[in-house]
């Protein structure tokens, strides 16, 4: 059985390869391995350790500390934020989400604003 915060980062890793565009093929030949195994580091079948989260960190181009945002003092995956509840648990595992989160980002600051409030309102109504 796969430990949670295994689970997590593994998760946090996928989040992070979508974001820059990468597949798994190309993270593991920048890391040295193969694909199969960041396939295994991103289910939590497999365990990263320190030298290859190191690697990986380097290749993603992000801090360490981004694979660990989300979890609290136990070490146990935060589920829900207060208030977010709606949102599903595990949204950076849903490619449609981080889809649209890339291409918010892709937006011009001042329209991404005014798309942020029209959604905001939106919610609201719902």
């Amino acid at each position: 059985m796969s430990h949670p915060v295994d689970v997590h980062v593994g998760k946090r890793v996928r989040h992070r390869r979508w974001m820059v565009g990468m597949t798994q093929q190309q993270l593991g030949e920048r890391v040295g391995i193969k694909f199969q195994q960041i396939q295994k580091y991103e289910t939590g079948a497999n365990r990263i350790s320190a030298s290859r989260l190191w690697d990986i960190a380097t290749a993603l181009d992000t801090p360490i500390s981004f694979f660990f945002a989300g979890l609290d003092a136990d070490e146990a995956p935060v589920e829900a934020v207060e208030g977010a509840t709606r949102a599903p648990a595990d949204f950076l595992g849903d490619r449609e989400a981080l889809d649209l989160l890339r291409s918010y980002y892709a937006i011009p600051e001042t329209q991404r604003r005014r798309l942020f409030d029209l959604a905001q309102v939106l919610s609201d109504a719902a």
